[in-house]
């Protein structure tokens, strides 16, 4: 019995010797500011062994025993893959373009920037079955799967799409879509995929420039012929409207000229009126003088009138051959016929009335 109890005394010894060693053994593992961290258990007495499933948050600090645990970090930062066909651009040097064959069947070069980052969540499922570090999970699963997929859906443009930026950025974004399809599942979220640069065949590539060259100039001609008949246009509307303004003018003056017509015919029809009353009332008094004249005074009327004709004027008689002799001329007894003649000659009639 006391032999068994020396053995566990000596067993718990040993245990208690070997944790001392385990904790005393320890060594830091820290992870950055963007980082977080994952734990493999190379060994285990008291858990399972493998990739641990907590994910150690960034900016902390953590103590292992270094032989019985490996420690990795993923960098939670916004990366970029950017594939070029220039030999000091890109991730690698010489030519890392993507070669492709539009859908009608012109061969194009595409420069093409994948922006990327790892699910933080996801951190201990990328260390178990995808890669150990970034630099792997970008060269091994980024590189491969941005290499062939943006080349089938950018082949199904067509050549003259290329020129288009709503084409290309439309077609940018089915291959974010489809590249999350594929890496979501292995902790990879693709944030942006931009096409940097293009390049056709270059005979190809003249023939296109000289034809949108040519579409310019018949765009410019275009152009030119709007202005010209807007030109023209615009000139028929402003000689609309001065013939507006000399028509409005002339009827204006128009109206001017039949309303002082109009006035002047009102006024000479007064003035007409005017002048017809005054004859009728001067044909009257003529018609009432011969009456008078007609009348039982009448004769004295004219003689008074030839008096008073004659009064103080100077009466000649002048021979005539062979009709008037002076000395047998009874001038009272003239005078008498005279006016006797006047009175006896009939009176004008009257003018009708109206």
């Amino acid at each position: 019995m006391k032999h068994i109890s020396v053995l566990r005394l000596a067993g718990r010894l040993t245990a208690a010797a070997l944790l001392l060693i385990l904790v005393t053994g320890c060594v830091p593992r820290s992870t950055g500011p963007t980082e977080v961290g994952v734990r493999t258990r190379k060994f285990a007495l008291l858990s399972k062994k493998g990739v641990d499933d907590q994910v150690y948050p960034p900016g902390s600090t953590f103590f292992f025993v270094p032989f019985l645990n490996d420690w990795n970090t993923f960098d939670t930062r916004l990366n970029t893959l950017d594939m070029s066909g220039s030999a000091i651009k890109g991730d690698r040097k010489g030519r890392d373009d993507l070669l492709l064959k539009t859908v009608d069947g012109n061969d194009i070069s595409l420069d093409i920037v994948v922006s990327w980052r790892i699910d933080p969540k996801k951190a201990s499922l990328i260390l178990q079955n995808v890669a150990s570090n970034m630099d792997e999970l970008k060269e091994n699963i980024i590189r491969t799967v941005t290499r062939s997929k943006p080349r089938d859906l950018f082949g199904e443009l067509r050549t003259e799409d290329f020129y288009l930026a709503d084409k290309r950025n439309e077609k940018a974004q089915a291959v974010i879509k489809a590249l999350n399809e594929i890496l979501n599942p292995y902790g990879v979220i693709v944030e942006n995929v931009g096409t940097s640069d293009y390049r056709f065949n270059p005979e190809y590539q003249k023939a296109i420039e000289e034809r949108k060259i040519a579409e310019q100039r018949v765009e410019v001609a275009k152009s030119k012929k709007r202005a010209t008949v807007e030109e023209y246009l615009a000139k028929v509307e402003e000689a609309k409207g001065e013939v507006s303004q000399i028509k409005a003018k002339a009827d204006g003056a128009y109206k001017q000229e039949v309303i002082k017509a109009d006035a002047q015919y009102k006024q000479m029809e007064r003035q007409s009126e005017a002048i017809k009353a005054e004859g009728r009332a001067e044909a009257e008094g003529i018609r009432k003088m011969n009456e008078a004249l007609n009348g039982p005074g009448g004769e004295a009327i004219v003689k008074l009138a030839i008096a008073k004709a004659l009064a103080g004027k100077r009466v000649a008689l002048i021979p005539m051959a062979g009709g008037f002799d002076v000395r047998s001329t009874n001038i009272n007894s003239l005078l008498e016929l005279y006016g006797a003649k006047a009175v006896a000659q009939p009176a004008p009639p009257a003018p009708a009335k109206k």
